[in-house]
C-alpha cells in the first residue's frame, strides 16, 4: 500500500496541511493551542457537555451532497478530518464584522450568562439552521440534547432559538371576546404563535387561565422584530477542492505518534490485511468510546485502524428480510433510513424499527450520534447499550469479516461473552449489521430508564419481542433482552422458554414476572448499586410490554379472537414520553413613562458581554495566550481517603519527554499550610492523606500531555487508616470539626406540652457538585524581581487567592496581584476551593522561573474540589389540630469532608433558615459539622438554607399528613406575618411573603388544577400527577459581618469615557451589567461610554468574595459612593455652564486640576446579631418568593416529568428585569437538579464514582418544565439596597423544591392506591430509584432488598 502522511483540511475556509499529526491529539487542542481559536471551550472531555461543539462538513460520494454534522471537538482525532471542512463560532460572524443570526439571537435574548457554554449552543443550532434553515421547534430542542447550560434554565435560550421555527398552531381566539392568546399574559409557545395550544384540553387555552397583563407588568424582555432575519445564501461555501474527485487508488493516511499509530486503510482488503497483521487494533469511527477510555481510564491502544471511508462499511440496503446497515454507519444515518423505513412500508413490518428510533430519541447527544458508529456500539460490549437489547431480542444477523473469510451470526445470547468481550474472532471485523423486519403478529418494544431522560446511560434497558401463532394470543416466540443487569447484556433465556405456548394474559403476565425475579438476579453489592430498583425495573418494562401488547392484540385482531380488556386506568401504561411543546411567560414591572433616556436602571439590558460570548471572543482564563517558555502543571493526587504516605517514587515520572519538575511539601517556600478559617490544609499533603483527591504533589512539564502522563507514573505506597466517610460514622466517632452550635428560643418543653400532636422524623439529603462549566484554572507569571507573581485566575475570590499564594510564598501580599476578568460560572464553587489549584501552580511558577498554566480536567476538578455539603436532619415538631406549629426541636448535622473550609458558615446559615417561611413560637436547633474522609465541601449557591428549609418543608408535609387538611391552607396559616420576630428575635419589615403567595396561587389557578390533578389520579393506576407550592424566605448578608463591605475605583477620562472596578466577578450572573446601569444612573450618562474591564486585586483591595447575593448591592452602594463623590466635584463646572455636555464638564475640571478619580467605599449598617444573647439582627433585609409545580410520575419505572411551574419573586425594583429573571430560572433549575437529579455517589471506601457528565446529570433543556412562567413582583421598593432592589442570586433556588414536593405528593397518591396511607420519608433527591421504591406494588414486592449489615454496598449515602 502508498501511505501518505498529509492531513488536509479546513478551518474557517482556511486550507490546512499538518504532516505527521499525532494520533492522540484532539481537534479541541488544535483549535485551542495551534490555531488560537479559543471560542470553542473544553467543558468535560467525554462528549457529555456540549461545549466544544463545532460544524464538520464532507462531501458524501456515495449521496453526492455535501454533510454537515456537530462534532464534539473534544473527542475528534485531527487525523479523522482528512477531506474536511471545520466551521468553529469564530468562522460565522464576530462583533468587529457582523453577526449571525443565531448569534445574536441568542445574546440579545439573554440566552447567555457566564458564556462558556455559548459558542457550543451556538454551533449547534447554526449546523441545524445550514441543514434546514426552516425547523421546527422540536427539532431546535432535540439539537440541544448534547448541550448543557448551568446558569440560565434554558428557557430564555430555546426562546431566543424559537425565533427560527415554523409557526406552531394558535388558539385561533382572535376577534373573539377573550382575545388571542399571543397577546396575554399567558404560557406562551416558545415560538412563533405564542401560544399555548391547549385549546380544548382539560387545561384550557392560555387566554382561559389568566386574563389581560396586569397593570403597569410586561412579558416582552427582547424585541424579535430587530433581529436580522436568517439568508441561508449568505453562508460560507463549502471548499471547491473538496469536491473534486480524489485520485484513485488512494493513499493510506498513516500517521505516527509517541504512542499510537493511526492508519486510515482504502480499501476492504486492505483494512482486513491489517487486522490480521494486527489483532489487538481498535477500529474506530467517532472515537466516542476508545477516545474516553484512552483519557478517563488511562486505556493505550498503540494501533487505531480506521475504517470510516471504507465502502462495504458504509451503506444501506433493504432485502426480503430487512434492512441492511454497513458497521461504519452512524447513529444518525441509522435513524434517518429507518424513520424513512417506517413512515413509508406497512406498520407490522416496522416494529423493530420503531424500537430503535425510541431507544435513538435519548441515545446521547446528537454531536455523538453524528459520529459513532453502529458498529462500534455493537463491538464495544457495554453491558448498558440502548441498541444491543434490541439487536439481541430481534434477532439481527452480523456479517463478519477476516482476511478470506466471511460468515454470518445471529445476535443471540451467546454473542457476548464477558464483560466487554464478543464471540468475534480477534483478526475478525463486523462488516454489517441486518435489522429485520417483523411479520403480522409480532410485536416489538424497547425501553429504557436513567437518571436523566436526554443524553444518559441507562439504569436497565430491554428490548423485548414477541410471535404469535396465526390467528391467536398464544405465544410462538419471545426474546426478552436486558442491559444494566449483569456485565453483558442478556436475554431472559429460562423465562422466553417457560412462557412458549401460554396464552398472552393476566397469568401469564403473574407467571412471567416471577420468572424475570428469579432469573435476573443481582448480587446486593453489585457495581452500579440500586439493585432493588434495577430488579424491579425488569418486571416493570415487561409489565409494560404485556399492556402495549395486549392493547395492539385488540387492535390487530379484534374480528379475530377476544382478548383480555385493559381496564382504563391501565392503559397511560402503554403511553411512550411525550414531550410537551415548551411554553414560558416573564412578567416585569415597566419603567414609568417620562424616565430620562439615559436611566437604564429597571430596563431588561442585555448582558454586557453577550455578544463576545456569542462570537466567542469573550475571554476566560485559559483562553489566555500561551507566554514565552510557558509550563503545564498536572496534580499528582491521593488514592486513599485516609492513610500514611510510605514512599513517594517520581523516578519513571522524570523519565517522561518535557518534564522540568516534581513538587512535592518541601518545595513550597513558604508556609504548606493553609485554611479559609482554620489552618486545617496543606498545598500539599505532609506525610498524611486525609480524602481520595488530596493533593499530593506536582508534574510540571513543556505540554498538557506530557505532565499528564507523568503525573499518572508517579507512584505512591500507603499505609492505610480507618477513614469516615458518612455523617452517621461522624456521629457515632463524634468526629466533629467543632463543638456544636445551638439557637433556642421560646419554651420547647411547654411548646410540646401544648401540642396537640407530635411527629418525629428524619431526612437525608445528598450533596451536589457545582459542575460550573469552565473547570477551575490558574496561570501563574513569576515577574522576575521582589517575588511578584502576577496570577490569572477563575474565582470569586481574588483576594483570598492573593493572600494564600503569598503566604505559600512567603512573601507579602502586596507582591503578589490576582486578575479576573470573568468566570464560566461558580455558584460557590470557587469563592475558596480555587485557592486549592492557585497556590500550587504559584508555588511550581516560583521554583521554575517560569509561567505556569492548569486547567483542571472535569473528572480531576469534580475529585478534588467538593461541592455542597450533604445533610442530616432529624427534627421532633409539635402542632396543634389546624396544623399551626407550637414547637420545634431539631438538629442538623452536616459532611464538612476532611477540612472545615467554610462549612461552619455554611452550617450557621442552615441555622438562620431552618424555619423556612414559617413562624415558630418555640424552637431550639443545635448543629453539627461532621469531620470526614471525603474531598472537602464548601459553598454551594444557598449556602446551606436550601438544605436547613427542605427539612422544614419535610416536617410541614408531614403536619399536612397528620392533620388531613389541604397543605396549602396549613403552609399559609403558619408564614410569617409584617411586624413578626424570627426565632433569633429579628423583627421582619416589608414581609412580602403572603403577597408572593397569593399571587402565585392566582397565577397558578391552584385550586383549579388541585382538582384537575385529583381526577387525573382518579383515572389513572399507573401515571400520577402531584401539585405542590412551596415558599422560601432568604436572608442577604454574609452572616461574617465583615464581609459586608465593598469598594470601587471610578475613573473619568478627559474623553468623558468612564472605566469602572469593584470588588466583585462577573461569573454570569450579569454583575457587571448591573453596576455599569447603576454608575450610568448615577453620573446621567449612557453606558456606552462606561467599560469594566476586569476584577483585579491591585486597584480594589480587600474584596469580599462574590457570593452571599449581596454583590450588587455592596458593590453597588461603593460605585454610588465614588460617583457622588465625583459630582461634587463636577459640580461648580456644571453649575458655570449649566447648557454644556459631560465632555465640556470633564474637560473643564481636568483644566482645573481636579481629580477625575474616586474611590468608594459600602459597609452594611446595624448588622448586629449575638450569638450567645440570640438577639439582633443577622440579616440586612429577606428576599421572598413563591413557587407552584405540577409534575407527572410514572409509577413504574419512577420517571418524572415537569409539566408545569408558576413562580412569583420578590426582588425589590429590579436593578435589570431581564438579568433577575434568568437569575430567578438559572437558580430553579440548578435547585431542580439538586433536588431530583444531581446524586454524587460514593464507594465505602470514599472513592467518588460520579465524576463527569457521563455519570453525574446536571438538568438538560428537556428538564425544564413544559410551561414556566416568572413574574417578578410589582411594587415592592426595597429601602435597605441600591436603587431599591433586592439580591435575587441565591434566593430563587430552593423554589425547586416545589418540583420534590409535587413528586411527594404523586407518590402519596400512587401509596394510596396500593392501600398505603399516611406520612413516608422520601430522602432527596427525588431520583428515579427513589420514586419507583416509594410507589409501593406488587412489582417491588417480588424484588425485595438484602438485609442491611450482610453485604458490603457498591455506594453508600454519605
Amino acid at each position: 500500500m502508498k501511505e501518505s502522511h498529509e492531513l488536509v483540511f479546513f478551518v474557517n475556509g482556511r486550507k490546512i496541511v499538518e504532516k505527521n499529526v499525532d494520533p492522540e491529539l484532539t481537534l479541541l487542542t488544535y483549535l485551542r493551542r495551534t490555531l488560537g481559536l479559543t471560542g470553542t471551550k473544553l467543558g468535560c472531555g467525554e462528549g457529555g457537555c456540549g461545549s466544544c461543539t463545532v460544524m464538520v462538513s464532507k462531501y458524501n460520494r456515495l449521496e453526492k451532497k455535501i454533510m454537515h454534522i456537530t462534532v464534539n471537538a473534544c473527542l475528534a482525532p485531527l487525523c479523522s478530518l482528512h477531506r474536511t471542512a471545520v466551521t468553529t463560532v469564530e468562522g460565522i460572524g464576530s462583533s468587529t464584522t457582523q453577526l449571525h443570526p443565531v448569534q445574536e439571537r441568542i445574546a440579545k435574548s439573554h440566552g447567555s450568562q457566564c458564556g462558556f457554554c455559548t459558542p457550543g449552543i451556538v454551533m449547534s443550532v447554526y449546523t441545524l439552521l445550514r441543514n434546514n434553515p426552516d425547523p421546527t421547534m422540536a427539532e431546535i430542542e432535540d439539537t440541544l440534547q448534547g448541550n448543557l447550560c448551568r446558569c440560565t434554565g434554558y428557557r430564555a435560550i430555546l426562546e431566543g432559538l424559537s425565533t427560527f421555527a415554523k409557526p406552531s398552531k394558535c388558539c385561533v381566539q382572535s376577534g373573539k371576546q377573550t382575545g388571542c392568546c399571543k397577546e396575554q399574559f399567558a404560557a406562551n409557545h416558545l415560538g412563533p404563535s405564542n401560544c399555548c395550544g391547549q385549546e380544548g384540553t382539560e387545561n384550557g387555552c392560555c387566554k382561559g387561565q389568566f386574563g389581560a397583563n396586569p397593570p403597569g407588568m410586561s412579558p416582552r424582555l427582547f424585541e424579535p422584530s430587530a433581529f436580522k432575519p436568517l439568508d441561508p445564501t449568505q453562508e460560507p461555501i463549502f471548499p471547491p477542492e473538496l469536491l473534486l474527485p480524489q485520485k484513485s487508488p488512494q493513499d493510506t493516511l498513516v500517521f505516527k505518534g509517541e504512542r499510537v499509530t493511526w492508519i486510515q486503510p482504502t480499501t476492504l482488503k486492505e483494512l482486513l490485511v491489517l487486522k490480521g497483521r494486527h489483532p489487538e487494533a481498535r477500529l474506530v469511527v467517532g472515537n466516542t468510546e476508545v477516545g474516553i477510555e484512552m483519557r478517563m481510564k488511562n486505556m493505550l491502544y498503540p494501533i487505531i485502524l480506521a475504517p470510516a471511508h471504507i465502502p462495504e462499511m458504509n451503506f444501506s440496503c433493504h432485502n426480503d428480510t430487512g434492512i441492511l446497515f454497513g458497521a461504519a454507519c452512524t447513529l444518525s444515518y441509522i435513524g434517518s433510513v429507518l424513520k424513512q423505513a417506517v413512515d413509508q412500508l406497512p406498520s407490522y413490518k416496522t416494529e423493530v424499527f420503531k424500537a430503535i428510533l425510541e431507544q435513538l430519541r435519548w441515545f446521547a447527544g446528537q454531536q455523538v450520534r453524528n459520529v459513532a458508529a453502529v458498529g462500534g456500539n455493537i463491538m464495544t460490549a457495554s453491558p448498558i447499550s440502548d441498541l444491543n437489547p434490541v439487536f439481541m431480542a430481534s434477532g439481527c444477523l452480523l456479517t463478519l469479516s477476516s482476511e478470506g473469510c466471511k460468515r454470518i451470526v445471529r445476535m443471540d445470547q451467546d454473542f457476548f461473552t464477558g464483560y466487554r468481550k464478543t464471540m468475534v474472532k480477534p483478526q475478525e471485523i463486523l462488516l454489517s449489521i441486518e435489522i429485520p423486519y417483523t411479520k403480522k403478529g409480532e410485536y416489538f418494544s424497547a425501553y429504557k430508564q436513567a437518571q436523566r431522560r436526554d443524553d444518559d446511560i441507562a439504569i436497565v434497558n430491554c428490548g423485548m419481542r414477541v410471535a404469535f401463532k396465526e390467528g391467536t394470543d398464544i405465544v410462538e416466540e419471545l426474546g426478552l433482552s436486558y442491559g444494566g443487569m449483569a456485565v453483558n447484556t442478556v436475554f431472559a433465556k429460562q423465562t422466553c422458554k417457560q412462557l412458549l405456548g401460554k396464552k398472552w394474559n393476566r397469568s401469564m403476565l403473574q407467571e412471567a414476572c416471577s420468572l424475570l425475579a428469579d432469573e435476573l438476579t443481582l448480587s446486593p453489592s453489585a457495581p452500579g448499586g440500586m439493585v432493588q430498583f434495577r430488579r424491579t425495573l425488569t418486571l416493570s418494562f415487561f409489565f409494560k410490554f404485556y399492556l402495549t401488547v395486549l392493547q395492539k392484540l385488540g387492535q390487530d385482531f379484534k374480528n379475530d379472537f377476544q382478548v383480555e380488556a385493559i381496564p382504563p386506568d391501565y392503559l397511560s401504561a402503554t403511553e411512550l414520553f411525550h414531550k410537551d411543546q415548551p411554553s414560558a411567560v416573564q412578567l416585569f414591572q415597566e419603567v414609568p413613562p417620562g424616565e430620562c433616556p439615559t436611566d437604564v436602571v429597571g430596563q431588561p439590558l442585555a448582558h454586557l458581554s453577550s455578544i463576545q460570548q456569542a462570537t466567542g471572543e469573550a475571554i476566560y482564563c485559559d483562553d489566555l495566550p500561551r507566554f514565552e517558555n510557558e509550563l503545564y502543571l498536572a496534580l499528582v493526587t491521593s488514592t486513599e481517603a485516609h492513610a500514611k504516605i510510605s514512599s513517594i517514587d517520581a523516578s519513571e515520572a522524570l523519565k517522561v519527554a518535557g518534564v522540568t519538575c516534581f513538587l512535592t511539601a518541601k518545595d513550597v517556600p513558604g508556609s504548606n499550610q493553609t485554611g479559609p478559617i482554620f489552618m486545617d490544609e496543606t498545598v500539599f499533603a505532609d506525610g498524611v492523606v486525609t480524602c481520595v483527591g488530596h493533593v499530593i504533589g506536582a508534574i510540571v512539564a513543556d505540554t498538557e500531555a506530557h505532565a499528564q502522563t507523568a503525573a499518572r507514573a508517579v507512584n505512591i505506597t500507603y499505609e492505610k487508616l480507618k477513614p469516615i466517610i458518612t455523617i452517621e460514622e461522624a456521629i457515632t466517632h463524634k468526629s466533629f470539626h467543632m463543638p456544636e452550635k445551638k439557637i433556642e428560643n421560646g419554651n420547647i418543653d411547654l411548646g410540646f406540652a401544648q401540642s396537640d400532636d407530635i411527629i418525629e422524623g428524619e431526612m437525608y439529603i445528598g450533596g451536589q457538585e457545582h459542575f460550573y462549566l469552565e473547570t477551575q484554572c490558574t496561570v501563574a507569571i513569576p515577574r522576575g524581581e521582589d517575588g511578584e507573581m502576577e496570577i490569572f485566575v477563575s474565582t470569586q475570590n481574588p483576594t483570598q487567592i492573593q493572600t494564600f499564594v503569598a503566604l505559600a510564598l512567603g512573601v507579602p501580599a502586596n507582591r503578589v496581584v490576582c486578575r479576573v476578568k470573568r468566570i464560566g460560572g461558580g455558584f460557590g464553587g470557587k469563592e475558596t476551593r480555587s485557592s486549592l489549584l492557585s497556590t500550587v501552580v504559584a508555588v511550581a511558577a516560583h521554583k521554575t522561573k517560569r509561567p505556569v498554566r492548569c486547567s483542571l480536567k472535569r473528572d480531576e476538578d469534580m475529585l478534588v474540589t467538593g461541592g455542597r455539603n450533604p445533610f442530616l436532619g432529624r427534627y421532633k415538631v409539635g402542632f396543634q389540630k389546624n396544623g399551626k406549629i407550637v414547637a420545634l426541636d431539631l438538629k442538623l448535622y452536616c459532611n464538612a469532608g476532611n477540612s472545615l473550609d467554610i462549612s461552619s458558615a455554611v452550617m450557621s446559615r442552615a441555622l438562620f433558615h431552618m424555619d423556612n417561611a414559617y413562624k415558630i413560637p418555640n424552637a431550639r436547633v443545635i448543629s453539627y459539622v461532621c469531620k470526614t474522609n471525603l474531598t472537602s465541601n464548601t459553598a454551594f449557591r444557598g449556602f446551606g438554607a436550601p438544605q436547613a428549609m427542605l427539612i422544614a418543608e419535610c416536617w410541614m408535609s408531614d403536619i399536612v399528613a397528620k392533620c388531613g387538611l389541604p397543605s396549602e391552607q396549613v403552609q399559609r396559616l403558619n408564614l410569617y406575618q409584617e411586624g413578626d420576630t424570627t426565632y433569633t428575635n429579628q423583627k421582619l419589615e416589608a414581609v412580602n411573603i403572603t403577597k408572593c403567595w397569593d399571587e402565585c396561587l392566582e397565577n397558578s389557578s391552584f385550586h383549579n388544577r388541585r382538582k384537575a390533578v385529583d381526577d387525573f389520579n382518579r383515572q389513572h393506576r399507573w401515571k400520577k400527577r402531584g401539585l405542590a407550592i412551596i415558599p422560601t424566605k432568604f436572608g442577604i448578608s454574609f452572616n461574617a459581618t465583615f464581609l459586608n463591605q465593598a469598594g470601587a475605583l471610578v475613573h473619568i477620562y478627559t474623553d468623558g469615557s468612564v472605566l469602572l472596578t469593584h470588588g466583585g466577578v462577573e461569573m454570569g450572573q450579569g454583575l457587571h451589567t448591573k453596576m455599569v446601569q447603576t454608575a450610568s444612573k448615577a453620573l446621567g450618562i449612557p453606558v456606552s461610554q462606561i467599560h469594566i474591564s476586569e476584577t483585579s486585586t491591585n486597584t480594589v483591595p480587600n474584596t469580599s468574595p462574590t457570593a452571599a447575593s449581596v454583590s450588587s448591592d455592596l458593590n453597588g452602594m461603593a460605585i454610588l459612593n465614588a460617583c457622588q463623590t465625583l459630582l461634587e466635584r463636577l459640580e461648580p463646572f456644571k453649575v458655570a455652564n449649566p447648557k454644556g455636555t459631560w465632555k465640556d464638564w470633564i474637560s473643564a475640571a481636568y483644566m482645573d486640576r481636579v481629580s477625575l478619580s474616586a474611590a468608594g467605599f459600602y459597609r452594611t449598617p446595624d448588622l448586629n446579631y449575638d450569638w450567645d444573647k440570640n438577639e439582633g439582627r443577622a440579616y440586612n433585609y429577606y428576599s421572598y418568593g413563591v413557587a407552584c409545580s405540577e409534575v407527572e410520575i410514572d409509577c413504574l419505572t419512577g420517571d418524572h416529568k415537569n409539566l408545569r411551574t408558576d413562580i412569583v419573586m420578590d426582588v425589590g425594583s429590579s436593578l435589570n428585569p431581564a438579568v433577575d429573571i434568568g437569575q430567578v430560572e438559572g437558580g430553579f433549575m440548578q435547585g431542580l437538579g439538586y433536588f431530583t437529579l444531581e446524586e454524587l455517589r460514593y464507594s465505602p471506601g470514599g472513592v467518588l464514582y460520579t465524576r463527569g457528565p457521563g455519570a453525574y446529570k446536571i438538568p438538560s433543556a428537556g428538564d425544564i418544565p413544559a410551561q414556566l412562567n416568572v413574574s417578578l413582583l410589582r411594587e415592592s421598593p426595597n429601602r435597605k439596597a441600591i436603587y431599591s432592589s433586592k439580591a435575587v442570586g441565591e434566593p430563587p433556588l430552593f423554589l425547586a423544591a416545589s418540583v420534590f414536593f409535587a413528586i411527594k405528593d404523586a407518590i402519596g397518591t400512587a401509596r394510596a392506591a396500593a392501600g398505603k396511607t399516611g406520612r413516608f420519608c422520601l430522602n432527596s433527591p427525588a431520583t428515579p430509584e427513589r420514586i419507583r421504591t416509594a410507589c409501593i406494588d406488587e412489582l417491588i414486592g417480588m424484588c425485595p432488598p438484602a438485609e442491611p449489615g450482610t453485604f458490603t454496598p457498591w455506594n453508600i449515602e454519605v
